[in-house]
């Protein structure tokens, strides 16, 4: 199992692990390392629930902890995640990977629970910074739907009513605008949408080393 995850064969690093845990159903250590690999396919409940058997085995697994943390934030449920990785930390205090995750939940958590939070922060930089998105920008503009769209969120932004109801009709135009936007990018270029995607997820989730016991 382990020497199909350094080959990123996770399917069978699945099987593997699963055959393990048939010989010997009280290691700790099989059911979390099936979990980094349920995780790396993507199959963040069955990470979640491996976890959890590997935790009721042995309550003092700080890895079962920090891996039950990174499937939760993958699931966009911060809050559990919180708990778990301080919950790993008490266990493990020096383990900087499970630092960082842990305000990356705090930080996910507290974007869900803010008004004007989106759960998600793009890195603009590289963003701004990506040759393929300068150049779908540069396309993206010759098109006079989108010319179209960005001189309505400009008017809406600029000339619109400064207060009172119909300001908030504007915002609403503004926000519909710019979600017609971000449709017409995902049509133009959705190989890019999915490159910032794991662009993000890779910044956002790190510490998810296999352990080899």
């Amino acid at each position: 199992g382990n020497n199909h995850m350094k080959e990123e064969n996770y399917g069978a690093a699945v099987d593997c692990y699963s055959r393990a845990i048939e010989l010997d159903p009280n290691n700790a250590v099989y059911y979390c390392n099936r979990a980094a690999a349920q995780s790396k396919l993507n199959n963040y409940s069955e990470a979640i629930k491996d976890c959890e058997r590997a935790i009721a085995i042995d309550p003092k697994y700080s890895k079962a902890y920090g891996r039950m943390g990174l499937a939760l934030t993958s699931v966009n449920k911060y809050e559990e995640a919180v708990t778990s990785y301080q919950k790993a930390l008490d266990l493990d205090p020096e383990n900087d990977s499970y630092k960082s995750n842990l305000k990356i939940a705090e930080q996910k958590l507290r974007d869900m629970s803010s008004p004007t939070g989106t759960g998600l922060s793009f890195d603009m930089a590289s963003l701004i910074n990506n040759p393929a998105f300068i150049s779908m920008a540069a396309s993206l503009m010759q098109n006079p739907q989108v010319q179209q769209l960005m001189s309505g969120m400009m008017s809406n932004a600029i000339g619109g009513p400064a207060a009172g109801v119909g300001g908030l009709s504007d915002l609403s135009s503004l926000i519909h605008a710019g979600q017609q936007f971000a449709q017409q990018i995902q049509q133009q270029n959705p190989e890019l949408i999915e490159q910032l995607r794991n662009h993000v997820r890779s910044r956002s989730f790190s510490g998810s080393t296999e352990e080899h016991s």
